[in-house]
């Protein structure tokens, strides 16, 4: 898919622009990109310019919602297809996304980055080849092209979430010269694709689910046992479970994890927000 780079807007920027204007400024300074980068907006009464480009000043934006210019007109970064699926702002500049209304990346203490970052620096990725089940918007990816991964393999089944990669800055692209043919990302589902990757092809693996309701098959002991089929002896393993309360779920599912993964044949501890396992 093409890479969009155009404006990206939120509330709060259209906010900025707007009071700019107001105050007479023909040009306001800062960041068009969620903060990848800033550069400078052109600005007059009837329109604004960037990289260029004008554009007709903004209606009334929407919090929690990220704008594109689309169709003549800036769209909300959003599709529906049975289901909503929405990349959304954060105090971090770096998105998060929501499938219905349901946050999928940990956002309260610290960016969505770099709290991928504390958990790819635990399967320690520089030199190693890596398999990303569920590639989400790419962030585990972009930590370990960072960390000087030599190869990762990431998978992603839902298309959209493929989409808001393209409008995304904080997603890795495939095809940037930063990431050096490094990184392979296939539309697929995990669950299936991994009965064809190779025994042993893999040095560690990075898997975050969606939660036990909605990706059961993601958490069963027949998929564990593929993880351990791909993986190499001694090869790392982080899996992301989030923190479910066993009180209003009846579940300890981190411990489930835990159980299912050894007799995979790992040695397995809780660690961060899911579990840390060894290939033995």
């Amino acid at each position: 898919m093409t890479r969009y780079t155009g404006p990206l807007l939120t509330r709060a920027l259209g906010d900025a622009l707007t009071a700019a204007c107001d105050r007479g400024a023909d040009s306001w300074a800062g960041s068009l990109d969620l903060g990848r980068s800033n550069d400078e907006a052109l600005l007059s009464a009837d329109d604004w310019s960037y990289r260029g480009v004008r554009y007709p000043w903004p209606g009334k934006l929407k919090d929690r919602t990220i704008y594109w210019w689309h169709d003549d007109e800036f769209a909300a970064v959003s599709r529906y297809a049975g289901k909503l699926i929405k990349l959304v702002p954060t105090e971090w500049d770096v998105p998060t996304f929501e499938i219905d209304g349901i946050k999928m990346l940990p956002t309260s203490k610290e960016s969505p980055l770099d709290d991928a970052r504390r958990k790819v620096t635990l399967i320690q990725p520089s030199g190693k080849t890596v398999l990303d089940t569920c590639g989400g918007l790419g962030y585990f990816a972009a930590c370990c092209l960072d960390a000087g991964v030599a190869r990762i393999q990431s998978f992603e089944k839902n298309e959209d979430v493929l989409w808001l990669r393209t409008l995304n800055p904080w997603s890795p692209d495939p095809d940037a010269p930063a990431s050096g043919g490094r990184l392979q990302l296939a539309h697929g589902d995990v669950s299936l694709a991994i009965s064809q990757l190779p025994a042993a092809s893999f040095d560690a693996v990075l898997h975050d689910p969606p939660r036990f309701g909605i990706a059961g098959e993601l958490y069963s002991q027949a998929f564990y046992d593929q993880l351990a089929r791909v993986l190499r002896r001694g090869g790392r393993l982080f899996h992301y479970t989030g923190s479910p309360n066993k009180l209003t779920s009846g579940r300890d599912v981190p411990r489930e994890v835990q159980k299912r993964l050894e007799k995979a044949g790992f040695k397995a501890e809780l660690a961060l927000d899911g579990v840390l396992a060894v290939k033995r």
